[in-house]
């Protein structure tokens, strides 16, 4: 079996022998840019169908942020309450198309899991 940086290295001749457009960062094998394109439609089905079954059905064993889906197995009333707050603090619909405020620290649950909220942002779920 050959070793990870050979296998890394074959895979990344294959790419840059292929239509794709591979810049390399620093001249070295570990950092690039690879230029590709997506299937027509890729985008429209993100924000039409996956992004709101994810505000929808927040899967905690799959998390994206780890404190709130612990929240969510450990204790559902609060991690309820937890969105309800950021749905106040950050979902304000006279903020939409407003500049971004500062990041959020690390502590703070992430807008993805936020599923309480979900009706003013994604809207209902099909039947």
């Amino acid at each position: 079996m050959s070793s990870p940086s050979k296998r890394r290295e074959m895979d990344l001749m294959k790419l840059m022998m292929s239509d794709y457009k591979v810049e390399m960062i620093n001249d070295g094998m570990h950092e690039f840019y690879v230029d590709f394109h997506g299937p027509t439609d890729n985008l429209v089905n993100v924000f039409e169908v996956f992004l709101p079954q994810l505000l929808l059905y927040p899967n905690p064993s799959d998390p994206l942020n780890g404190e709130a889906a612990a929240l969510m197995m450990r204790d559902r009333p609060a991690y309820e309450q937890r969105v309800k707050e950021f749905c106040l603090k950050y979902a304000k619909p006279e903020d939409i198309g407003a500049a971004p405020e500062e990041e959020s620290s690390d502590e703070e649950m992430s807008d993805a899991e936020s599923d309480s909220c979900d009706d003013q942002v994604a809207g209902q779920a099909d039947p």
